[in-house]
Protein backbone atom coordinates (compact mmCIF):
# COMPACT_ATOMS: atom_id res chain seq x y z
CA UNK A 1 0.00 0.00 0.00
CA UNK A 2 1.12 3.50 -0.94
CA UNK A 3 1.36 4.24 3.07
CA UNK A 4 3.99 1.82 4.15
CA UNK A 5 5.97 2.63 0.66
CA UNK A 6 6.10 6.23 1.90
CA UNK A 7 6.97 5.47 5.26
CA UNK A 8 10.05 2.69 3.93
CA UNK A 9 11.14 5.32 1.72
CA UNK A 10 11.06 7.81 4.88
CA UNK A 11 12.66 5.81 6.98
CA UNK A 12 15.42 4.87 4.72
CA UNK A 13 16.39 8.53 4.79
CA UNK A 14 15.99 9.19 8.74
CA UNK A 15 13.01 11.27 8.21
CA UNK A 16 10.56 11.80 10.15
CA UNK A 17 6.98 10.35 8.92
CA UNK A 18 4.06 12.64 9.89
CA UNK A 19 1.23 12.28 12.63
CA UNK A 20 -1.35 11.06 10.47
CA UNK A 21 1.05 8.21 8.91
CA UNK A 22 1.72 7.42 12.37
CA UNK A 23 -1.56 7.30 13.08
CA UNK A 24 -2.61 5.32 10.66
CA UNK A 25 -0.15 2.70 10.82
CA UNK A 26 -1.86 2.02 14.01
CA UNK A 27 -5.66 1.70 12.57
CA UNK A 28 -4.51 -0.82 10.04
CA UNK A 29 -6.24 -4.17 10.38
CA UNK A 30 -5.32 -6.96 11.33
CA UNK A 31 -4.95 -8.62 7.37
CA UNK A 32 -3.15 -6.53 6.94
CA UNK A 33 -0.20 -6.66 10.08
CA UNK A 34 2.24 -8.91 7.77
CA UNK A 35 2.38 -6.15 5.56
CA UNK A 36 3.12 -3.88 7.84
CA UNK A 37 5.80 -5.64 9.52
CA UNK A 38 7.65 -6.54 6.37
CA UNK A 39 7.42 -2.39 5.57
CA UNK A 40 8.91 -1.98 9.00
CA UNK A 41 10.85 -4.85 8.42
CA UNK A 42 12.95 -3.33 6.09
CA UNK A 43 13.84 -0.32 7.72
CA UNK A 44 14.81 -2.29 10.95
CA UNK A 45 17.53 -3.80 8.26
CA UNK A 46 18.72 -1.61 6.96
CA UNK A 47 19.78 0.30 10.03
CA UNK A 48 20.56 -2.68 11.90
CA UNK A 49 20.57 -6.03 9.60
CA UNK A 50 19.75 -9.10 11.51
CA UNK A 51 21.03 -8.17 14.42
CA UNK A 52 19.47 -8.43 17.68
CA UNK A 53 20.89 -6.76 21.43
CA UNK A 54 20.36 -8.88 24.72
CA UNK A 55 20.27 -7.15 27.77
CA UNK A 56 19.47 -8.48 31.23
CA UNK A 57 18.01 -6.91 34.06
CA UNK A 58 19.42 -7.04 37.79
CA UNK A 59 16.81 -5.66 40.26
CA UNK A 60 19.11 -4.30 42.74
CA UNK A 61 16.19 -2.99 45.62
CA UNK A 62 12.57 -4.61 44.91
CA UNK A 63 9.13 -2.89 46.30
CA UNK A 64 8.21 -0.69 48.71
CA UNK A 65 8.14 2.22 46.31
CA UNK A 66 6.90 5.67 47.36
CA UNK A 67 5.44 6.55 43.85
CA UNK A 68 2.16 5.90 43.02
CA UNK A 69 2.53 4.92 38.98
CA UNK A 70 -0.93 2.83 38.56
CA UNK A 71 0.92 0.15 36.33
CA UNK A 72 3.84 -0.82 38.75
CA UNK A 73 3.84 -3.56 40.78
CA UNK A 74 5.90 -2.46 43.24
CA UNK A 75 4.16 1.26 43.95
CA UNK A 76 2.97 2.52 46.93
CA UNK A 77 -0.17 0.67 48.33
CA UNK A 78 0.46 -2.49 45.53
CA UNK A 79 -1.06 -5.35 46.55
CA UNK A 80 0.81 -7.59 44.57
CA UNK A 81 3.01 -10.33 45.80
CA UNK A 82 6.20 -9.49 44.46
CA UNK A 83 9.66 -9.86 46.21
CA UNK A 84 10.37 -7.29 48.36
CA UNK A 85 14.31 -6.86 49.55
CA UNK A 86 17.03 -3.89 50.26
CA UNK A 87 19.74 -3.11 48.16
CA UNK A 88 22.00 -6.00 47.00
CA UNK A 89 25.53 -5.66 47.96
CA UNK A 90 27.84 -5.43 45.06
CA UNK A 91 29.46 -8.83 44.69
CA UNK A 92 25.69 -9.95 44.60
CA UNK A 93 24.68 -8.35 41.44
CA UNK A 94 27.67 -8.76 40.08
CA UNK A 95 27.17 -12.42 40.52
CA UNK A 96 23.29 -12.04 39.10
CA UNK A 97 24.88 -9.90 35.99
CA UNK A 98 27.12 -12.81 35.47
CA UNK A 99 24.56 -15.25 34.55
CA UNK A 100 22.81 -12.97 32.11
CA UNK A 101 26.29 -12.31 30.16
CA UNK A 102 27.15 -15.77 30.14
CA UNK A 103 23.75 -16.60 28.64
CA UNK A 104 24.84 -13.84 25.94
CA UNK A 105 23.66 -10.17 27.25
CA UNK A 106 26.17 -7.45 26.07
CA UNK A 107 24.53 -5.01 28.58
CA UNK A 108 23.23 -5.03 32.12
CA UNK A 109 20.79 -2.75 33.66
CA UNK A 110 20.80 -1.84 37.31
CA UNK A 111 17.41 -1.26 38.41
CA UNK A 112 16.28 0.08 41.68
CA UNK A 113 12.25 0.89 42.90
CA UNK A 114 12.23 4.32 44.33
CA UNK A 115 11.42 7.95 43.68
CA UNK A 116 14.87 8.15 43.05
CA UNK A 117 18.45 8.10 44.28
CA UNK A 118 19.89 9.78 47.79
CA UNK A 119 23.88 10.67 47.01
CA UNK A 120 24.41 7.47 49.11
CA UNK A 121 21.98 5.33 46.44
CA UNK A 122 24.70 6.70 44.06
CA UNK A 123 27.77 5.71 45.84
CA UNK A 124 26.16 2.46 46.68
CA UNK A 125 25.43 1.54 42.63
CA UNK A 126 29.02 3.33 41.40
CA UNK A 127 30.84 0.82 43.59
CA UNK A 128 28.15 -1.71 42.01
CA UNK A 129 29.02 -0.72 38.22
CA UNK A 130 32.44 -1.07 39.19
CA UNK A 131 32.36 -4.79 40.85
CA UNK A 132 30.22 -5.73 37.57
CA UNK A 133 32.85 -4.00 35.09
CA UNK A 134 35.83 -5.54 37.25
CA UNK A 135 34.30 -9.43 37.14
CA UNK A 136 32.72 -9.19 33.62
CA UNK A 137 34.62 -7.79 31.18
CA UNK A 138 33.42 -5.81 28.26
CA UNK A 139 30.06 -5.66 30.03
CA UNK A 140 27.78 -2.03 29.45
CA UNK A 141 25.77 -0.92 32.15
CA UNK A 142 22.83 0.76 32.45
CA UNK A 143 21.37 2.70 35.95
CA UNK A 144 17.43 2.88 36.31
CA UNK A 145 17.28 4.67 39.55
CA UNK A 146 14.17 7.18 39.02
CA UNK A 147 14.62 11.20 38.92
CA UNK A 148 17.93 12.47 39.11
CA UNK A 149 19.12 15.64 40.94
CA UNK A 150 21.65 17.73 39.99
CA UNK A 151 25.23 15.97 39.40
CA UNK A 152 23.97 12.20 40.03
CA UNK A 153 24.08 11.62 35.80
CA UNK A 154 27.72 12.85 36.31
CA UNK A 155 29.02 10.71 39.27
CA UNK A 156 27.45 7.60 37.65
CA UNK A 157 29.30 8.49 34.52
CA UNK A 158 32.47 8.91 36.73
CA UNK A 159 31.84 5.41 37.90
CA UNK A 160 31.70 3.82 34.49
CA UNK A 161 27.91 3.88 33.58
CA UNK A 162 27.13 3.69 29.87
CA UNK A 163 23.37 4.50 29.74
CA UNK A 164 20.78 5.88 31.56
CA UNK A 165 17.17 4.86 31.79
CA UNK A 166 14.18 6.94 32.44
CA UNK A 167 10.80 6.12 30.67
CA UNK A 168 8.33 8.61 29.56
CA UNK A 169 5.67 5.84 29.79
CA UNK A 170 2.88 7.91 28.40
CA UNK A 171 1.71 10.98 26.79
CA UNK A 172 1.82 14.33 28.24
CA UNK A 173 -1.63 14.91 28.60
CA UNK A 174 -2.40 11.60 30.00
CA UNK A 175 -0.18 11.51 32.70
CA UNK A 176 -1.07 12.67 35.50
CA UNK A 177 -4.09 9.87 34.82
CA UNK A 178 -1.11 7.04 35.72
CA UNK A 179 0.60 8.52 38.50
CA UNK A 180 0.30 11.52 40.48
CA UNK A 181 3.61 11.78 43.11
CA UNK A 182 5.60 13.30 39.81
CA UNK A 183 5.04 14.89 37.19
CA UNK A 184 5.86 14.14 32.66
CA UNK A 185 7.80 16.89 33.10
CA UNK A 186 10.12 15.35 35.95
CA UNK A 187 10.67 12.14 33.50
CA UNK A 188 11.39 14.56 31.24
CA UNK A 189 14.19 16.83 33.12
CA UNK A 190 16.23 12.85 33.77
CA UNK A 191 16.52 11.83 30.52
CA UNK A 192 18.09 15.53 29.61
CA UNK A 193 20.71 15.31 32.67
CA UNK A 194 21.66 11.44 31.63
CA UNK A 195 22.29 12.92 27.95
CA UNK A 196 23.95 15.99 29.58
CA UNK A 197 26.16 14.22 31.51
CA UNK A 198 27.45 12.33 28.45
CA UNK A 199 25.65 8.70 29.09
CA UNK A 200 23.47 6.85 26.50
CA UNK A 201 19.83 7.93 27.42
CA UNK A 202 17.36 5.39 27.10
CA UNK A 203 13.10 5.95 27.74
CA UNK A 204 10.36 4.43 25.97
CA UNK A 205 6.83 3.57 26.78
CA UNK A 206 4.36 1.35 28.21
CA UNK A 207 1.04 0.39 25.89
CA UNK A 208 -2.27 -0.81 27.18
CA UNK A 209 -2.74 1.31 29.64
CA UNK A 210 -6.33 2.35 27.71
CA UNK A 211 -4.47 5.32 26.23
CA UNK A 212 -5.34 5.80 22.74
CA UNK A 213 -4.02 5.42 19.76
CA UNK A 214 -2.99 9.25 19.55
CA UNK A 215 -1.72 8.94 22.98
CA UNK A 216 1.04 6.72 21.43
CA UNK A 217 1.23 8.60 18.57
CA UNK A 218 1.97 11.42 21.11
CA UNK A 219 4.91 10.11 23.58
CA UNK A 220 6.57 8.28 20.45
CA UNK A 221 7.11 11.66 18.59
CA UNK A 222 8.05 13.14 22.05
CA UNK A 223 10.61 10.20 22.68
CA UNK A 224 11.92 11.27 18.81
CA UNK A 225 12.26 14.60 20.37
CA UNK A 226 14.33 13.88 22.75
CA UNK A 227 16.18 11.83 21.02
CA UNK A 228 17.46 8.94 22.91
CA UNK A 229 19.59 6.39 21.73
CA UNK A 230 17.48 3.55 22.91
CA UNK A 231 13.29 3.41 22.98
CA UNK A 232 12.35 0.58 24.97
CA UNK A 233 8.45 -0.53 24.16
CA UNK A 234 6.65 -2.31 27.24
CA UNK A 235 3.64 -4.19 26.98
CA UNK A 236 1.39 -3.40 30.26
CA UNK A 237 1.28 -6.68 32.57
CA UNK A 238 -1.84 -5.68 34.53
CA UNK A 239 -0.75 -7.45 38.41
CA UNK A 240 -3.31 -8.77 40.48
CA UNK A 241 -3.11 -6.08 43.23
CA UNK A 242 -2.73 -2.75 40.98
CA UNK A 243 -5.04 -0.35 39.64
CA UNK A 244 -4.45 -1.21 36.34
CA UNK A 245 -5.63 -5.37 37.01
CA UNK A 246 -8.19 -5.05 34.60
CA UNK A 247 -6.47 -3.01 31.91
CA UNK A 248 -6.50 -5.76 29.07
CA UNK A 249 -6.48 -4.11 25.83
CA UNK A 250 -3.67 -5.40 23.67
CA UNK A 251 -3.67 -8.70 21.14
CA UNK A 252 -0.41 -9.71 19.30
CA UNK A 253 -1.54 -7.55 16.08
CA UNK A 254 -1.83 -4.42 17.96
CA UNK A 255 1.66 -4.61 19.60
CA UNK A 256 2.83 -5.40 16.10
CA UNK A 257 1.43 -2.43 14.77
CA UNK A 258 2.78 -0.03 18.00
CA UNK A 259 6.28 -1.63 17.41
CA UNK A 260 6.33 -0.96 13.49
CA UNK A 261 4.66 2.49 14.56
CA UNK A 262 8.05 2.92 16.50
CA UNK A 263 10.30 2.02 14.43
CA UNK A 264 8.94 3.99 11.37
CA UNK A 265 9.24 7.07 14.03
CA UNK A 266 12.76 6.04 15.35
CA UNK A 267 14.01 4.34 11.96
CA UNK A 268 17.43 4.26 13.22
CA UNK A 269 17.10 3.78 17.14
CA UNK A 270 17.12 0.65 18.97
CA UNK A 271 14.02 -0.06 19.41
CA UNK A 272 13.73 -2.49 22.46
CA UNK A 273 10.89 -5.30 23.59
CA UNK A 274 10.61 -5.23 26.76
CA UNK A 275 7.96 -6.35 29.54
CA UNK A 276 4.83 -7.70 28.58
CA UNK A 277 6.54 -9.53 25.06
CA UNK A 278 5.42 -13.15 26.38
CA UNK A 279 2.44 -12.44 27.81
CA UNK A 280 1.02 -10.14 25.03
CA UNK A 281 3.17 -11.26 21.32
CA UNK A 282 2.86 -14.42 22.98
CA UNK A 283 2.96 -17.26 19.79
CA UNK A 284 3.89 -14.05 17.35
CA UNK A 285 6.77 -13.10 19.53
CA UNK A 286 9.71 -14.05 16.23
CA UNK A 287 7.63 -11.47 13.91
CA UNK A 288 8.54 -8.91 16.54
CA UNK A 289 12.38 -9.46 16.12
CA UNK A 290 11.89 -7.77 12.01
CA UNK A 291 10.84 -4.75 14.01
CA UNK A 292 12.67 -4.17 16.97
CA UNK A 293 16.85 -5.29 17.33
CA UNK A 294 17.20 -5.42 20.76
CA UNK A 295 15.33 -7.46 23.66
CA UNK A 296 15.60 -8.75 27.29
CA UNK A 297 16.89 -12.09 28.29
CA UNK A 298 15.16 -13.81 30.71
CA UNK A 299 13.11 -12.61 33.78
CA UNK A 300 12.00 -8.87 34.67
CA UNK A 301 12.30 -7.19 37.50
CA UNK A 302 9.23 -8.40 39.71
CA UNK A 303 7.79 -11.22 36.56
CA UNK A 304 9.61 -14.48 35.31
CA UNK A 305 9.88 -14.12 31.28
CA UNK A 306 10.77 -16.99 29.17
CA UNK A 307 13.11 -19.45 29.76
CA UNK A 308 16.71 -17.76 28.11
CA UNK A 309 17.35 -20.46 26.31
CA UNK A 310 14.23 -20.30 24.40
CA UNK A 311 14.95 -16.85 23.60
CA UNK A 312 18.50 -18.18 22.22
CA UNK A 313 16.46 -20.78 19.80
CA UNK A 314 13.89 -18.12 19.19
CA UNK A 315 16.23 -15.24 17.59
CA UNK A 316 17.78 -18.18 15.82
CA UNK A 317 14.86 -19.98 14.16
CA UNK A 318 13.31 -16.43 12.71
CA UNK A 319 17.03 -15.86 11.18
CA UNK A 320 18.30 -13.19 13.15
CA UNK A 321 21.88 -13.81 15.51
CA UNK A 322 22.91 -12.53 18.94
CA UNK A 323 24.88 -9.32 18.25
CA UNK A 324 28.40 -9.85 19.74
CA UNK A 325 30.28 -7.25 22.83
CA UNK A 326 32.52 -6.64 19.61
CA UNK A 327 29.84 -5.31 17.45
CA UNK A 328 28.56 -1.83 17.50
CA UNK A 329 24.49 -1.56 17.48
CA UNK A 330 23.99 1.71 16.63
CA UNK A 331 24.54 3.26 12.81
CA UNK A 332 27.59 4.93 12.66
CA UNK A 333 26.25 8.49 11.96
CA UNK A 334 24.77 8.07 15.69
CA UNK A 335 27.79 6.00 17.44
CA UNK A 336 30.18 9.26 16.13
CA UNK A 337 27.93 11.52 18.10
CA UNK A 338 29.15 10.89 21.60
CA UNK A 339 28.27 9.75 24.78
CA UNK A 340 27.89 6.44 24.40
CA UNK A 341 26.35 6.01 21.60
CA UNK A 342 29.99 4.79 20.11
CA UNK A 343 29.06 1.70 22.68
CA UNK A 344 25.35 1.23 21.25
CA UNK A 345 22.82 3.43 23.24
CA UNK A 346 20.93 0.88 24.93
CA UNK A 347 18.81 0.86 28.31
CA UNK A 348 16.69 -1.36 30.40
CA UNK A 349 12.77 -0.92 30.85
CA UNK A 350 12.04 1.29 33.54
CA UNK A 351 11.76 0.04 37.21
CA UNK A 352 8.10 1.04 36.78
CA UNK A 353 7.55 -0.91 33.90
CA UNK A 354 10.01 -3.66 32.55
CA UNK A 355 9.21 -5.55 35.78
CA UNK A 356 5.31 -5.40 34.72
CA UNK A 357 6.06 -8.33 31.79
CA UNK A 358 6.50 -12.61 32.27
CA UNK A 359 5.33 -15.51 31.06
CA UNK A 360 5.00 -18.37 33.35
CA UNK A 361 7.66 -20.82 31.97
CA UNK A 362 5.11 -23.79 32.25
CA UNK A 363 3.30 -24.42 29.11
CA UNK A 364 -0.21 -25.28 29.40
CA UNK A 365 -0.30 -28.79 27.68
CA UNK A 366 -2.36 -32.02 27.45
CA UNK A 367 -6.24 -31.26 27.04
CA UNK A 368 -6.17 -27.86 28.54
CA UNK A 369 -8.83 -25.70 26.55
CA UNK A 370 -7.23 -23.15 23.97
CA UNK A 371 -7.70 -19.57 25.42
CA UNK A 372 -9.69 -17.33 23.40
CA UNK A 373 -7.93 -14.69 21.87
CA UNK A 374 -9.94 -11.95 23.43
CA UNK A 375 -9.55 -13.38 27.07
CA UNK A 376 -7.04 -12.22 29.16
CA UNK A 377 -4.14 -14.02 29.65
CA UNK A 378 -3.70 -14.30 33.66
CA UNK A 379 -2.09 -17.33 33.60
CA UNK A 380 0.84 -15.82 32.00
CA UNK A 381 1.66 -13.32 34.60
CA UNK A 382 4.04 -15.03 37.54
CA UNK A 383 5.61 -13.04 39.85
CA UNK A 384 9.72 -13.32 40.21
CA UNK A 385 10.86 -16.24 42.65
CA UNK A 386 14.24 -16.86 41.48
CA UNK A 387 17.57 -14.66 40.65
CA UNK A 388 18.54 -11.57 42.57
CA UNK A 389 16.83 -11.28 46.14
CA UNK A 390 16.27 -15.60 46.43
CA UNK A 391 18.46 -18.32 46.84
CA UNK A 392 17.93 -19.80 43.20
CA UNK A 393 19.40 -19.91 40.17
CA UNK A 394 18.30 -16.71 37.86
CA UNK A 395 16.64 -17.47 34.38
CA UNK A 396 18.94 -15.91 32.04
Amino acid sequence: MDLLNTLVDKGLRRETPTREEALAVLATSDDDVLDVVAAAGKVRRHWFGRRVKLNYLVNLKSGLCPEDCSYCSQRLGSKADILKYTWLKPDEASQAAAAGVAGGAKRVCLVASGRGPTDRDVERVSDTIKTIKEQNEGVEVCACLGLLSDGQAERLRAAGADAYNHNLNTSEGTYGDITTTHTYADRVDTVQKAHAAGLSACSGLIAGMGESDEDLVDVVFALRALDPDSVPVNFLIPFEGTPLAKEWNLTPQRCLRILAMVRFVCPDVEVRIAGGREVHLRTLQPLALHLANSIFLGDYLTSEGQAGKADLEMIADAGFEVEGTDQVTLPGHRAATGGCGSQEGAGCGSHDSAGCGSHEGGAVCGSAAVPSADEPRTDLVAVRRRGAGTDLAPNA
